[in-house]
């Protein structure tokens, strides 16, 4: 099994439509994919999640959700105010070795890389199963700080950075964001290894899935 976690630089950089786009491009190679969401907030019992999302973007349906909280915070605070125990780190970590028959399992974290999803980070998961992180960042101003804080954050504590995507890339991206493109990896020494088109997120299945090993580049894998 190969796990592939995905974190973001911040909230709403498009960590989902970037999941979705990496398990849509594995798809297309023959892979077979599974996708763990261990905590999701700011939705309700029955209500469609970030999960519900990948599954209608790719037709992906091995899918695990741990817990979910209605307060729109981060997970240990939307738990603790719910009145819900949170995640420990052991036990998640069971729930993503449970999917070791697929050929990539994809984790996608909630915010940034070290937002509590429950008593841990996504880092500390990260290292507890000795597994790379895709950094999903903006195009736009504070990119260039947010992405060289996670990325430095992720070199010390010896996780491998396996690449940043840029989750929104605008139609007509103004100066900042293509200087951005050509910054990123000079400023943290990590490829830009895709961007997804914003408003990608809003295509119907046929048209993503197709599109979407395009967005990557050539030869560039999350299998490694």
């Amino acid at each position: 099994m190969s796990v592939l976690f995905i974190t973001g630089t911040s909230t709403e950089v498009g960590k989902t439509v970037v999941t979705a786009a990496l398990a849509a491009a594995a798809l297309a190679d023959g892979r077979t994919v599974a996708v763990c969401k261990p905590a999701q907030t700011g939705v309700g019992p029955g209500e469609p999640g970030d999960l519900a999302e990948i599954e209608r973007l790719t037709g992906v349906t091995r899918t695990v959700e741990l817990a979910r909280y209605p307060e729109p915070l981060a997970p240990d605070t939307a738990a603790r105010r719910c009145g819900q125990r949170q995640l420990t780190l052991s036990e998640t970590a069971a729930a993503i070795d449970s999917l070791a028959d697929a050929d990539l399992t994809l984790v996608e974290g909630a915010g940034g890389l070290l937002v509590r999803l429950g008593e841990f980070t996504l880092l500390d998961l990260a290292q507890k199963l000795d597994a790379p992180v895709l950094l999903v960042a903006a195009a736009g101003l504070g990119t260039l700080n947010h992405s060289e804080l996670t990325t430095r954050a992720l070199s010390s504590a010896g996780v491998r950075c396996a690449g940043l995507v840029i989750g929104s890339w605008p139609a007509e991206p103004d100066l900042a964001a293509e200087c951005n493109r050509t910054d990123l990896p000079r400023l943290t020494g990590v490829d830009v290894v895709g961007s997804v088109p914003a408003g990608a997120g809003r295509w119907d299945r046929d048209r993503f899935a197709a599109a979407a090993p395009g967005w990557f580049t050539p030869g560039w894998s999350p299998l490694g």
